[in-house]
């Protein structure tokens, strides 16, 4: 699939988005695994759409959507439903979803930093498990561009690996987190996936991210931790 028509020329000092850290994806069976790993679940993907009132009509964003679950989910509703990913293999594998579901979608090759929106404003903007590709200056210009896409008073939902311990804590919580969150080969994600995320990748703190959040005209209207690595936010477009 090439990168999608609704994409925005990036210079040649842009982070490169489309060559993601962490866990190679880059082949049908790579991310058959990441999605097993993931634990793809289709009644909580249900929970989260009714928490965030996503109904018929509705026009909901998923950007760094991956296997296309919870857009799936959304489009069985009636939902104008917009995957957005890097990835060719991520998006091949969830419109195969789609077809298997009997449902339409709307698929893009795009990034957090590139994509661009056409039409109405969304009614709703998410993303999981994908903003800590992005460097922290990185991560503040994605979120403009996401509230950007959405309308006054829409709802932004960020679910990530976020941290909100006391940094001077941080190695207590990490060894803590690898220990007991990984799983042997083939099981899920293993501890060494985990090492290399802390490694490689690009968490950071709550506090910083309210901040972030606050600067993209995104006012929050719940935060949950429901450990010190994990959050989500829930905010409104100002």
């Amino acid at each position: 699939m090439p990168r999608s028509d609704t994409t925005i020329p990036r210079p040649a000092w842009s982070f490169r988005e489309y060559e993601p850290v962490g866990i190679d994806l880059g082949s049908p069976a790579a991310v058959s695994a990441y999605d097993r790993n993931q634990g793809t679940d289709p009644d909580a993907d249900d929970a989260l759409l009714d928490r965030l009132g996503v109904t018929a009509g509705t026009r909901l964003v998923d950007l760094a959507c991956g296997t296309g679950s919870l857009v799936v989910q959304a489009a069985r509703r009636g939902v104008e439903a917009h995957g957005v990913d890097v990835s060719e293999e991520m998006l091949a594998f969830a419109q195969a979803a789609a077809e298997r579901a009997d449902v339409s979608a709307h698929w893009h090759r795009a990034g957090f930093l590139d994509y661009d929106h056409r039409g109405r404003l969304a009614d709703v903007v998410t993303t999981k498990s994908a903003l800590h590709q992005l460097p922290d200056f990185w991560k503040q210009q994605a979120l403009l561009n996401a509230a950007a896409m959405l309308r006054p008073g829409g709802t932004f939902y960020l679910w990530d690996v976020i941290f909100s311990f006391e940094p001077t804590e941080s190695a207590e919580h990490l060894h803590r987190w690898i220990a007991t969150a990984g799983r042997p080969e083939g099981q899920g994600f293993t501890t060494a996936d985990f090492e290399a995320h802390i490694r490689e990748e690009f968490s950071t703190y709550a506090w910083i991210l309210e901040g972030m959040l606050d600067r993209a005209g995104l006012d929050i209207l719940s935060r949950t931790f429901p450990a010190p690595t994990h959050g989500e936010f829930v905010c409104r477009r100002r």
